[in-house]
């Protein structure tokens, strides 16, 4: 079973879509956007969304979160059958790239649109989804819309969640008009009391992801795809060192408890933790201190706090905890021998996840029906697809990245490379819509 698809309708949308946020440079390779989740841009790209889903006969449904879902129904289908559905995000870091997100969004609608114009006649339905809030740092963490659709976070704490300006993400949607589909003329989803609710991932019979890569191993080996095997686990850790906020001329070097350079110490550990790991064990494992806060903060005092983040990743749970053991022994270490006082928190933990083996085999059944390559690889980064896989068959497909850069006006993959991830992403869509899988 192989799908054509329409590359320049593709690019057409990936690229009207750049336009919601759009970032001028004085870069030509630069493509840079910034669409938040709840601003002016953010609105318009859904109202696009909206509009070429309708475009295109499905029908739409918008939930109480934002997440936007259209549905194709064509006469062949069940429609009480679970359906297929496929999709990404629309909301992007600040400055960021145009593919990451829309091309997952897009290509699944792409997909939709191929199965149309083929006559291919599907025995269930297929959806097109576009999560809210994917990215995080506007409101929560990330992979909010699919954590809230999955049951792992509540609506209500979703929606009370604030932005930078105090807005919550209730308060956002009402503005946009995306908080339900009343203001677009779409559904929305009821609980069993008749209020507005989200769409229900539990119901669907396999979720696919296209996303860029974000690395160069599809780049490197000229693959068309790639299929994951596992999305890396995440782990975010707070580590606090105490010491005492001196005079930097006035206080003898034998007097000092200072709690930046026992944070280095500190910074160095955990790399260290993360190479014996990657060494001896995993190599797909890494550990970061990513941000440091350091008070007071200024060149003439010794510094009396710090404040680290720390970031863990791994497709094996237990490398992660290796790592995060040897940041607490560290900080045990520091206690000890430097005087300083310490503290570890772990908010953020987000086990590996591993993708379906049913749709990871469809996939390559339809990159070879393409004539497109296709090779297994792990996701180092996290998806909407890591929180769909708790509830149903969930799948993610990479398309590759122009120097792995990605979360940047740089992040650039090629018109053809969309177009041939897309036909495989149809393919294994089309595959599973018709019972094959």
């Amino acid at each position: 079973m192989d799908l054509s698809v329409d590359a320049e309708r593709l690019r057409a949308d990936i690229e009207a879509n750049a336009a919601f946020g759009r970032v001028e440079t004085d870069d030509p390779k630069a493509h840079a956007r910034t669409n938040r989740t709840g601003t002016e841009a953010n609105r318009r790209a859904r109202d696009r969304l909206v509009e070429r889903f309708r475009d295109a006969g499905l029908d739409v449904t918008v939930d109480a979160v934002g997440n936007v879902l259209g549905t194709w129904t064509p006469e062949s289908a069940d429609p009480d059958a679970a359906p297929v559905v496929s999709g990404s995000h629309l909301d992007s870091v600040p400055e960021g790239g145009i593919f990451d997100g829309p091309l997952g969004v897009y290509a699944a609608l792409e997909a939709v649109r191929a199965m149309r114009d083929d006559g291919f006649e599907p025995d269930r339905p297929v959806g097109v989804v576009s999560f809210t809030e994917e990215e995080g740092g506007t409101f929560g963490n990330g992979l909010l819309g699919s954590a809230v659709a999955t049951g792992e976070l509540a609506l209500d704490d979703a929606l009370a969640l604030s932005n930078a300006d105090g807005e919550t993400l209730g308060d956002a949607l009402d503005r946009i008009g995306y908080r339900g589909g009343s203001a677009v003329d779409a559904a929305t989803p009821t609980d069993a009391d008749g209020e507005a609710a989200t769409i229900g991932p539990e119901s669907w019979a396999a979720f696919y992801e296209l996303h860029v890569e974000q690395d160069t191993t599809l780049e490197s080996t000229g693959a068309a795809a790639g299929v994951v095997t596992t999305i890396t686990g995440i782990t975010h850790c707070e580590a606090t060192i105490e010491g005492e906020a001196n005079h930097a001329g006035a206080t003898p070097m034998d007097e000092r408890t200072d709690a930046l350079a026992a944070a280095s110490e500190f910074v160095l550990d955990v790399e260290a933790a993360a190479n014996e790991v990657v060494a001896s064990s995993s190599p797909s494992a890494v550990g970061t201190v990513g941000s440091l806060s350091v008070a007071p903060n200024a060149t003439n005092v010794v510094p009396g706090r710090v404040e680290a983040g720390v970031d863990v990743r791994d497709v094996e749970a237990e490398s992660m905890e290796t790592i995060v053991d040897a940041a607490r022994d560290s900080l045990a270490r520091l206690a000890r021998d430097r005087g300083v006082e310490t503290e570890f928190e772990r908010p953020f933990d987000v086990a590996p996840t591993p993708m379906s083996d049913r749709l990871r085999e469809a996939a390559h059944e339809a990159a070879e029906a393409a004539g497109r390559e296709a090779i297994d690889l792990h996701s180092g980064a996290a998806h909407d697809a890591m929180r769909v896989a708790r509830v149903t068959d969930a799948s993610l497909l990479f398309a590759p990245s122009r120097d792995g850069v990605s979360h940047n006006p740089l992040e650039w993959t090629d018109w053809g490379d969309c177009a041939a991830a897309t036909e495989v992403l149809a393919g294994a869509l089309a595959r599973v819509a018709a019972g094959d899988r």
